[in-house]
Formats: structure tokens, C-alpha cells, sequence
């Protein structure tokens, strides 16, 4: 697998949208630390931001909505929240 700044923009967005667990996150990262090559011109920001991906799931490390700002931010990419009610009713 080649781990570009794409891929893990995406990767984070998909957990920010809920698309995929932290478990998820974390073990894709470890996986892409262990097996992916990494491309691209930001090599040492991609593996960095990877490397800090595949601890999100030790408590004393974590994975926090500004964490995930930061890493997107680092990569060239900007996010933001919407907010939508669970219903019509108020």
C-alpha cells in the first residue's frame, strides 16, 4: 500500500464522519507503519502524522477533534463541523 497525504486526509475524514471506529483508524495505521511505502513530497509529515494515528487507541495519547485539525492542516487540507439536528422536532 503507498500511504500518501491523500490517503491518510481521507482516512481521517472517514473518521470524522463516523465512516470508520478509532479501532479502525488506529489499525489501518499500524498497518500502513508495518507494510505501506510512503510517497509523495511529505514523507516525514505523512509518517509522522501516521506514526501518531496508529496510538490514538493508548489513553495516555489519544485522538482529540483539534488533533485531527492539526494532522488535516499539516497535510494541506482544512475542516470544518456541521451542525444538523437529530430531528425535526424541537
Amino acid at each position: 500500500m503507498v500511504v500518501t497525504r491523500e490517503a491518510v486526509a481521507q482516512k481521517l475524514t472517514a473518521y470524522l464522519q463516523q465512516r470508520v471506529t478509532l479501532k479502525d483508524l488506529v489499525d489501518w495505521a499500524e498497518r500502513a507503519l508495518m507494510d505501506g511505502e510512503f510517497g509523495g513530497e511529505d514523507i516525514e509529515t505523512v509518517g509522522d502524522i501516521v506514526a501518531r494515528l496508529g496510538l490514538a487507541d493508548v489513553l495516555a495519547f489519544g485522538l482529540t477533534w483539534d488533533d485531527c485539525i492539526t494532522y488535516l492542516r499539516r497535510l494541506g487540507y482544512a475542516a470544518t463541523a456541521i451542525v444538523e439536528p437529530l430531528s425535526s422536532q424541537h
